[in-house]
């Protein structure tokens, strides 16, 4: 008895530690955000942070961040231990690497990884990424056809020494991009916020007496990788297909998966799809497995925490040459717009295991121009407009379509799923770049009709301040391609592209919006789940009330009838699903 005992409590103090853990790193993620210069991880949270063992091991991870980050980082630890053995690392460095093949995919993503330490001797690292708002080059479209074009790439090497910062290297950086105050602010921000995880993890490990994270890292990455073992372990055991067309960049791309459920775990295999693209929206390996194993973890094992032990049983594989598994050089500046695709194509397959348990697709990829103007932009297409020169600058802004419809509830209108970023308000960026909004507000009967309903999209117009002309850097997804429903539900909207003035205009590439001019983005909306004639009658006369669903779509897609104040008509609408 005294043995079950002393066993029971060292489980349930290896539980508090855990969880200590978990609070240990977000307040690293926080002090990342508060410390951060651009928008893009102020605003939008747009970054992972992490704590890993003496192994490289992930432990634990910040609930503040994105599943691309916080997954391709998972991996890139070990990249890093590779160049820097953690055996000749020394307290107060840091390093420092963005190259898309070790981390997370492209050049805008820096990771810095710190050792802490203990009594003068090392017991783990953090490690951090943010999106930075310029890395030089041809910034973050797709033009590029080769990465060398889409900016300055960094090796893996040391950010600070002994607490000294590598001054040569912030003055490279300071010398390539358009925004060296925000870039470099981020930056240091990533070693304070891992300094910060690291004095964090000193005080928690002298309150539970531990002299190293070796017996707790196992522990958690046992117990993870069983729990996660178990709940793969209750479904159905076979291979099941899906296949998703999105519209590339200058032709369509088919993402084709067998996912196969086996007691050792669950792999994707991606065999099927297309090549490479000639153009910049190409997919690193670790960004890959990074947003497939969350399309698996967010059905299978949402519950498990996110660590090594728990991604361990989920495996991929991508023929190497597709658009989900290039080789250097590349281009894979944006690459988020098929990345942000694959747990839609994941949970198609997973329909197949859970029947009913899967939501309907959503919008996914985001919308996040790059913008920029001043200076030669200015120059180029100001003519005419008596507008006076602006300097130059670089913003990035995050917008979002609707997620699809969720088995028992509605799909999220405006919401970044899978990458769960945050919207970056309107007010934030009109004060930080001379960037105007003229309109923004949720997009009329975007969401696919369904006894669930997909989440809504938008519609957003903007342009240059004060009349000037603006580039935009441009990966908008779902034009030719909408969402599907499932199970009965419809299909959600499609995107759309346009000028005001009525001048074409490309959803993808570098795009000039004229002075004066403004681009009007219509987002897509989520798929609907479930057969519309089966939504409440009364819930669907509220979303006409709100705006949210026209009187024309209630009667055409639910056979619901709605008076002009907005009131159900039961009678009617009574006749109209008799039909």
């Amino acid at each position: 008895m005294a043995t079950e005992a002393a066993s029971a409590l060292a489980r349930i103090q290896n539980q508090i530690m855990w969880s200590r853990l978990i609070a240990v790193v977000e307040e690293q993620a926080q002090t990342l955000i508060r410390t951060a210069f651009s928008t893009s991880v102020r605003e939008a949270g747009d970054l992972s942070a992490g704590v890993f063992d003496a192994e490289g091991r992930m432990l634990a991870q910040a609930v503040t961040g994105t599943p691309g980050h916080v997954n391709s980082m998972a991996m890139a630890v070990q990249n890093f231990l590779a160049v820097y053995p953690l055996a000749e690392m020394s307290e107060g460095d840091h390093y420092i690497t963005n190259d898309p093949w070790l981390t997370c995919g492209h050049l805008h993503d820096f990771t810095v990884v710190s050792p802490t330490f203990v009594a003068g001797r090392p017991v783990g690292l953090f490690a951090s990424t943010v999106h930075v708002v310029d890395i030089g080059g041809l910034g973050m479209g797709p033009d590029g056809r080769q990465v060398f074009e889409e900016g300055l790439a960094v090796p893996i090497m040391p950010l600070a020494q002994r607490g000294k910062m590598n001054e040569d290297l912030l003055r490279i950086l300071r010398a390539n991009v358009r925004e060296p105050l925000q870039v470099e602010g981020d930056i240091y921000a990533l070693a304070a916020c891992n300094d910060e995880g690291g004095r964090r993890l000193i005080e928690m490990m002298a309150e539970f007496a531990i002299a190293d994270l070796a017996a707790l890292g196992d522990w958690i990455v046992s117990s993870s990788r069983t729990a996660t073992l178990a709940a793969i372990r209750k479904l159905p055991k076979g291979t099941y297909r899906n296949r998703l067309t999105m519209d590339g960049y200058d032709k369509p791309l088919l993402l084709n998966a067998a996912l196969t459920v086996s007691d050792a775990g669950i792999h994707v295999d991606f065999d099927g799809t297309s090549p490479a693209s000639a153009y910049g929206i190409n997919v690193v390996y670790n960004y890959c497995l990074a947003y497939t194993a969350y399309g698996v973890k967010c059905v299978v094992a949402p519950e498990v925490p996110n660590n090594a032990g728990s991604l361990a049983p989920i495996t991929v594989s991508a023929p190497k040459g597709s658009v989900l598994n290039v080789e250097r050089p590349w281009a894979v500046a944006a690459r988020h717009t098929v990345g942000h695709m694959l747990p839609d194509v994941v949970l198609g397959c997973l329909e197949g295991v859970i029947p009913g348990g899967v939501p309907a697709e959503g919008a996914s990829s985001l919308w996040n121009p790059q913008i920029s103007g001043g200076g030669a932009l200015a120059e180029e297409v100001g003519e005419g407009t008596n507008v006076a020169p602006t300097p130059p600058f670089s913003t990035v802004i995050f917008h979002c379509g609707g997620t699809g419809a969720r088995p028992g509830k509605d799909g999220l209108d405006v919401t970044a799923f899978p990458s769960g970023v945050r919207t970056i308000p309107v007010e934030v960026t009109e004060s930080t770049a001379p960037v105007f909004f003229r309109r923004r507000e949720f997009r009329e009967d975007s969401g696919g009709a369904g006894a669930f309903r997909g989440g809504l999209g938008q519609i957003i117009e903007l342009g240059g301040a004060d009349g000037a002309p603006i580039s935009l850097l441009c990966n908008f997804e779902r034009i030719h391609n909408p969402a599907r429903g499932r199970d009965g539900g419809g299909s959600g909207a499609a995107g759309r592209v346009s000028l005001l003035s009525g001048r074409p205009i490309r959803p993808k590439g570098r795009q000039t919006v004229p002075g004066g001019d403004f681009i009007r983005l219509e987002l897509p909306g989520g798929g609907g789940l479930g057969d519309p004639r089966a939504r409440d009658p009364d819930l669907v006369a509220a979303n006409v009330r709100d705006g949210l669903i026209s009187a024309a779509a209630a009667r055409r897609d639910y056979g619901v009838a709605v008076r002009p104040d907005g009131s159900l008509d039961a009678t009617k609408t009574a006749r109209l699903r008799a039909r």
